[in-house]
């Protein structure tokens, strides 16, 4: 079984990325968060720093693309080559509005057409590894039975599904019967994305689909950043790895992120996932919520993992 680090804009970048591989490792693809490329640039200074090769040393790294312009996915590529990347993803999953009111990520899945035209471009102007990263429709899965068609006319390297709806975004159980059709019937190799929290979760996933060979873990990652050992070897992960862990990243951002405002939101998101991780109260949370320094910062997390237990 292979396991990858989904992409999750403003959490998944380098700095996380590295620092997780440092502690915990596992994961046999990171993906990075979207590149959306413009008219005027490719790459945001953000975006470059993100693929760059010296911040990714060690790691097998896959740049997703956001862009629903044949001409602009290409001219990403090419950038992305002369960094020495054999592999990028398409994203036809974002579900925010202000990506899908584009026809971009998920909206993209709303003109199948277009989108047909858009992979008959691309893969003629290019023979580099095409991974796409796609939900089941925007509004309905029957919707899906099209888009497994189209995807099957082009030779896509591998098939990320997450089997919900652009309607759904993240509520509501993953379809599996959707992710059941696309998996029988994709020419390319399938990956399963969605609502893996917790090893039990990963064992009901393969007695279904026993012959599966991949899974794409995000948000179980942020919560449990020890769940892969979990679910590969049964090990539960130590309370102190988990601190070396936050401490490192949350120093590491703190030299590279302009002033503790920056810091702190970045860390609070971060923990809106990771405190699931403890056997915490409603106070503990208020207080990190309600932070405003660096300073009462750390001294919340310190109490936090002197006085709270892992979750068993």
């Amino acid at each position: 079984m292979k396991f990858y680090l989904a992409p999750l804009e403003g959490i998944t970048g380098y700095i996380y990325r590295s620092t997780y591989h440092k502690y915990f490792g596992e994961i046999d693809k990171y993906f990075t968060p979207f590149i959306s490329p413009n008219k005027k640039k490719i790459c945001r200074t953000r975006e470059k720093k993100d693929i760059l090769p010296e911040n990714n040393a060690g790691m097998y790294v896959v740049p997703q693309i956001l862009t629903n312009h044949a001409g602009a996915f290409l001219n990403t590529v090419h950038y992305l080559q002369d960094y020495g990347y054999e592999e990028v993803n398409l994203n036809l999953g974002c579900p925010v509005g202000t990506v899908v009111s584009k026809g971009k990520g998920a909206g993209f899945l709303a003109y199948p057409d277009k989108l047909r035209v858009f992979f008959d471009e691309i893969f003629c102007h290019t023979d580099i590894k095409i991974s796409v990263k796609t939900r089941i429709g925007m509004s309905h899965a029957h919707e899906f039975a099209q888009l497994i068609d189209i995807f099957n006319e082009f030779p896509l390297y591998e098939l990320i599904i997450h089997p919900r709806t652009r309607e759904d975004y993240y509520k509501n159980t993953p379809n599996r019967e959707s992710f059941a059709y696309g998996y029988e019937r994709s020419r390319a190799e399938v990956c399963y994305n969605g609502d893996l929290y917790v090893k039990r979760d990963f064992d009901l996933l393969v007695n279904q689909f026993p012959q599966l060979e991949e899974v794409m873990v995000g948000r179980g990652i942020l919560r449990c950043p020890g769940i892969i050992s979990s679910i590969k070897y049964g090990t539960e992960m130590k309370k102190e790895k988990l601190h070396e862990f936050h401490n490192e990243l949350y120093e590491r951002y703190k030299e590279t992120l302009p002033g503790e405002k920056p810091v702190l939101c970045k860390m609070k998101e971060l923990w809106s996932y990771l405190i699931h991780s403890f056997e915490y109260d409603t106070k503990i949370e208020k207080k990190l919520k309600k932070a405003q320094k660096c300073a009462e910062y750390e001294t919340i997390i310190q109490k936090l993992f002197s006085e709270y237990d892992l979750c068993g």
